[in-house]
């Protein structure tokens, strides 16, 4: 029998026949089963495990050489086997004076060299050294770009925008985000800027992303047309004062007026969805926030890739930890789905990038050993949703507490609020955050305890609505806490948790967590349909679809499409 079955049957035999609520009844096992690390608190004693099953889980990562290849990876092996590629995103915040390694160059120093590149450029503009056509000061940042390319960077934004430190920065800047080639989108990122105090960072590392390239299409034009109702003209100079690109496609950025000196450049041993630590985040988060305070978000991140290295005990890695409770859920378990909810209204957009790197990275079939982990993979990553508490118990709770089915949550808090500091009255944001947290420790306790018919009954509960205040209980979540509030150096550590543990799961699952090929179809044949509808932009009836090879329906529907476009 092979660890992951032994693992298996003892969930199986024991620990799916025991309660949370007599788990939880034990204080020796409670107290085992929480870890800190540099200021973070991670409690996993509300999930279906004990110490004896972390022994198995530690045999595991013994017997799979887990530890092994994450330090392989970090050394810059090419790990990304469908696409040749070493995957380096950890590179990007490692300090200067270190090395690693590719294909016989030390990546280290081409790291720096973009990044002094980026501080110098972002403090220029901040300082108002570097300045628009019309030597007006750019306060206005509009960052193109989409997926991997925009929603890292928003949930790093809009963490640290209330953060005190982040306000003093900030102050009188705007930051905004145009990732939908739907055209309200670029309405509401236009909306109310002066061009003349606004620059713009187009993030695509080919710079051929489709939705992309049409958004920064679209905003070169409105660039132009708003400095020629200024009478200017001069649309060299006018570009170059207000475009920058985050790309490795010089000769494309150049076509489209951008100089070569704002064009900042990364490697393809970076992952879109692995790149806010790039340029592509630290560009415009710098301009926004200043390179010094974004710093610290890569130290943060630096400080979670050390620790999954260096610390081989699997109940104090934080990262494995999580990697393995995520496998265990969904391959042992058998759990679908993962809620995440984080109790701190910074973190608003912090679910939506999980989303992105957990399931373009773990969301497929195609393992790289079919034979060794087909058994285990059956049921895989899971679907990732979720909004900040308490919003979210008045959203999905219902389905969550009483629901057919079990929603394993994480649960995200900070022990102090972003408000307190600089605050009027400090006690009374804390006793706000205090009603906050207060939800956090009661929902953890409700969803694992529930309620029984004997504490109904006990409660008087009318004898025709006893069976609809039944709470099943027993249901699993794991909760973060941070020591301090939500500050650049524990953001870029819950963003590298979050990272780590994607990469954890999908070694457990036998796939590679770094190509993304599911993605492509669509965008293939997404090209197929664009061609129909520009050889027919005057043709509202009986649609010329020579060359496209699709079937009736969607012809049908596309013939529909432009018929509604005819009727006025």
């Amino acid at each position: 029998m092979d660890i992951q079955q032994k693992i298996a049957q003892y969930y199986d035999t024991v620990l799916s026949k025991t309660h949370l609520r007599t788990l939880l009844d034990n204080d020796e096992r409670n107290k085992h089963l929480v870890t800190q690390f540099d200021g973070i608190l991670l409690d996993y004693s509300h999930e279906k495990v004990d110490t004896e099953l972390i022994a198995q889980f530690q045999q595991l990562v013994d017997n799979t050489n887990l530890f092994g290849t994450l330090k392989d990876i970090q050394s810059g092996i090419k790990f990304n086997s469908t696409e040749n590629r070493a995957v380096l995103h950890t590179a990007l915040r490692t300090p200067e004076a270190q090395q690693v390694i590719v294909d016989g160059q030390n990546v280290i120093p081409d790291v720096y060299q973009i990044l002094d590149r980026v501080k110098t450029f972002t403090e220029s503009v901040r300082s108002g050294t570097f300045l628009g056509y019309t030597k007006k000061q750019l306060l206005n940042t509009v960052v193109i770009g989409i997926g991997g390319s925009y929603l890292g960077i928003e949930f790093i934004y809009e963490a640290l925008r209330t953060h005190h430190e982040g306000q003093l920065k900030s102050k009188g800047r705007q930051l905004r985000f145009l990732a939908n080639v739907d055209p309200v989108d670029t309405i509401r990122a236009l909306q109310n800027l002066n061009v003349e105090e606004t620059l713009f960072v187009i993030n695509s590392k080919t710079f051929t992303t489709a939705e992309t390239i049409m958004n920064a299409k679209v905003c070169r034009n409105w660039i132009l047309e708003q400095y020629k109702v200024l009478g200017h003209e001069n649309e060299k100079e006018i570009l170059e004062s207000h475009l920058t690109a985050v790309s490795t496609n010089l000769a494309e950025t150049g076509k489209f007026g951008i100089n070569e000196q704002r064009v900042f450049g990364f490697w393809d041993w970076v992952g879109g969805r692995y790149s806010v630590t790039s340029a592509i985040g630290v560009l415009p988060l710098s301009l926004q926030f200043g390179y010094d305070y974004i710093a610290q978000v890569l130290h943060g991140a630096h400080s979670i890739d050390q620790h999954l290295v260096s610390e081989k005990q699997v109940s104090k890695n934080l990262p494995v930890l999580l990697g393995l409770l995520g496998w265990y859920r969904a391959s042992i378990q058998k759990y679908q789905a993962l809620a995440l909810i984080p109790y701190a209204q910074c973190l608003l957009r912090f679910p939506a990038h999980v989303q992105q790197v957990h399931m373009e990275s773990n969301g497929k079939t195609a393992l790289v050993y079919p034979d060794k982990h087909e058994q285990y993979f059956k049921s895989a990553c899971p679907f990732i949703f979720g909004e900040p508490g308490t919003n979210s118990q008045h959203s999905f709770f219902q389905l969550i507490h009483q629901g057919s089915q079990v929603i394993p949550c994480e649960f995200i808090g900070y022990a102090k609020s972003q408000a307190e500091t600089g605050a009027s009255n400090p006690a009374a944001v804390r006793d706000q955050h205090d009603e906050l947290m207060s939800n956090y420790f009661a929902q953890v306790d409700a969803l694992a305890r529930g309620k029984t018919k004997e504490e109904v009954i006990a409660e008087g509960v009318k004898e025709e609505l006893q069976h609809h205040k039944i709470f099943p209980g027993d249901r699993c979540s794991l909760q973060i806490l941070f020591q301090n509030e939500a500050n650049p150096y524990n953001v870029g550590q819950l963003l590298a948790l979050y990272e780590h543990r994607v990469l954890v799961e999908g070694i457990l699952w036998g796939i590679n967590p770094f190509d993304q090929w599911g993605v492509e179809l669509g965008k293939v044949l997404a090209k197929n349909v664009r061609s129909v509808l520009l050889k027919n932009v005057d043709n509202h009836n009986n649609l010329d679809f020579t060359g496209f090879n699709a079937n009736s329906a969607t012809k049908n529907l596309i013939n529909h499409y432009r018929a509604f476009q005819g009727k006025q």
